[in-house]
């Protein structure tokens, strides 16, 4: 039944600010109405909508505001520089400075964490082949040295 994700939305401050950025992302802009822009994530796929309004005032919450991008690994790998080149920080997540991806190995994945400009969570993800039984969170190559 399910196949995937088609659309998910976040609440912004300034319509065109945000476009700006997402398309430093990489995103294809689909449709600009008004209040609304629709991003391609994947063509015909999927979708990401910005709404401009004051909802983009609600404090962020995991459960609120915070999108996953999926990766390729050695796109992962790379993504810190590849954001820093757009004036794009990466920050802390799990308290753990952001000097490279983060993996939950008990999960087997990677993970890069960011904001936009209205401080809305973005997250690159790659699924790992391999879980490891361990649920402290460690550095990317941490995980390769030890999963092998």
């Amino acid at each position: 039944m399910i196949k995937g994700l088609y659309e998910a939305h976040l609440p912004v401050r300034n319509l065109q600010i945000s476009i700006e950025f997402y398309e430093k992302l990489g995103l294809k802009l689909y449709k600009r109405y008004n209040k609304a822009a629709f991003f391609w994530i994947t063509e015909g796929e999927s979708w990401l909508g910005l709404w401009e309004g004051k909802e983009s005032e609600i404090p962020y919450h995991v459960s609120l505001r915070h999108i996953a991008f999926n990766v390729d690994l050695e796109d992962i790998k790379t993504a810190k520089v590849w954001l820093k080149e757009r004036g794009i920080e990466v920050k802390e997540e799990f308290d753990l400075d952001p000097k490279e991806p983060i993996v939950v190995p008990n999960q087997a994945h990677a993970m890069i964490y960011f904001d936009d400009p209205d401080g809305n969570s973005l997250e690159f993800i790659t699924r790992l082949p391999k879980e490891i039984e361990r649920s402290d969170k460690m550095y990317l190559s941490e995980w390769e040295r030890i999963s092998k």
